[in-house]
């Protein structure tokens, strides 16, 4: 029977969330309805509600989440009821033309939920990233619930889910980070600090943040940051220069998405090194690079698409090394919040107050 629970919408473009009642149907085929223990509030639900995503309002948000599995539908036979999981927005097809190279990280045809979870009145909810996780309870698709080791702390391995993994993912998997490595991470929000925590875990050995604001700079050299760049009062590329024997950084994250700092990431980089673009531009956003100092530096300009994550092979080895404290998930949750208190968590991430608040049910 379709079941009536709790859970957190935006309604409009720009207006306060809202608390109410929507219903989840029983799982189809491939589905899993998931009790939700954790959430964390990510930048992505707010460009949700600002309409930066698309505009097929009420949009259902939250989607950094961990739980525990309930019920699922015909055909599923990676996860069952009673499974801890953490939910991923990659559900891989396995038969796309990436999954078919043996790239399934790249998937081009990742899948959600089949139908729709409603308002009481029947108006379909659209779940952000397919997931909608600010609720007592959510349906997805069976294949973006990871199961991980159930005594994990599910407000601290949910933020896998999304910020900490496109951190992490952004340095290990995309910029191949490793011993001995130098890297630069411009912008030490949630996604920054997870490249550092990343980059220290790996092996760098010269972890350079930089950033605008001194407390973030010190936010960062507890997740492992060898030295701090504050680019406001100094030349951010001349100094990771000056940090890295005059040569630039092998890796440099940019987790802002600006064109002017992935400028200066292109120029803080050794020759040969990698840029690594996380942080997520706006439309209107355009970057001018001579073409030469392109093909003179060589190495490579990437993106990286939530971390080049693949769930199942990632998700447990993080949530592993966090339980050997080798990888502190928990210094990432700022607060712990509740479902009504998300449109606050929203005040607070525009003051830069908190790394991540935490929705706990």
């Amino acid at each position: 029977m379709p079941q009536t629970v709790k859970g957190v919408i935006a309604r409009s473009k720009g207006a306060d969330v809202e608390l109410v009642d929507i219903v989840i149907p029983d799982p189809g085929p491939g589905e899993a309805v998931v009790k939700i223990e954790a959430c964390g509030v990510c930048h992505t639900d707010l460009h949700y509600r600002e309409g930066g995503i698309n505009d097929e309002f009420p949009f259902l948000l939250g989607h950094e989440a961990a739980g525990v599995v309930e019920s699922v539908g015909e055909g599923v036979t990676d996860v069952a009821p009673g499974n801890f999981v953490i939910l991923n927005w990659r559900a891989v097809c396995g038969q796309c033309r990436a999954c078919a190279k043996g790239k399934p990280w790249y998937c081009f045809a990742t899948h959600n939920a089949s139908q729709k979870m409603t308002l009481e009145d029947g108006t379909e909810l659209t779940p952000a990233l397919g997931i909608g996780a600010f609720a007592e309870k959510t349906l997805v698709a069976a294949g973006q619930c990871t199961k991980v080791d159930a005594d994990a702390e599910a407000a601290a391995v949910g933020l896998l889910g999304c910020g900490v993994m496109a951190g992490f993912g952004a340095a290990v998997n995309t910029g191949n980070v490793g011993r001995g490595d130098s890297i630069a991470v411009i912008g030490c929000g949630g996604v920054g600090n997870a490249a550092i925590a990343g980059a220290k875990v790996a092996g760098a050995t010269t972890i350079i943040a930089v950033d605008v604001d001194d407390r973030k700079l010190e936010q960062a050299k507890a997740f492992g940051a060898t030295h701090t760049v504050n680019s406001k009062s100094e030349d951010a590329v001349e100094r990771i220069r000056e940090l890295t024997g005059g040569n630039g950084a092998d890796v440099v994250v940019e987790a802002v998405g600006r064109p002017e700092t992935y400028e200066q990431a292109f120029y803080a980089r050794d020759l040969a090194g990698t840029v690594v673009l996380v942080g997520v531009p706006t439309p209107d956003m355009e970057i001018t690079l001579p073409l030469l100092e392109v093909f003179g530096r060589g190495g490579a300009l990437k993106s990286s698409w939530y971390g080049d994550c693949l769930p199942s092979r990632d998700f447990p080895m993080l949530v592993d090394l966090y339980r050997q404290g080798r990888f502190d998930l928990d210094a990432f949750v700022t607060e712990r919040i509740g479902l009504g208190d998300v449109e606050a968590a929203f005040d607070k991430m525009h003051g830069g107050d908190v790394l991540r608040s935490v929705v706990v049910l």
